[in-house]
């Protein structure tokens, strides 16, 4: 299923499909999380740089990401 159409089934009545494209979406969006995150660090952005544009707090991205990142 495409982007606008899981975006489209997230407003769907039916609890089921509402859910399932929540989930669906929820799975994207870490999936391009991560991946904007290791390229964050592959050029060079620090923990905090990464945190600030996320919203987050630098241990929070850190915890997260790490473990997908060198360094």
């Amino acid at each position: 299923m495409e982007v606008t159409e899981l975006a489209e089934a997230a407003t769907d009545r039916d609890p089921g499909v509402g859910l399932a494209a929540v989930a669906a979406l929820r799975t994207l969006l870490e999936e391009l999380e991560a991946m904007h995150v290791s390229n964050a660090r592959s050029q060079g952005w620090s923990w905090e740089q990464i945190a600030d544009a996320l919203g987050v707090r630098r241990q929070t991205a850190h915890r997260k990401h790490a473990h997908r990142t060198r360094g």
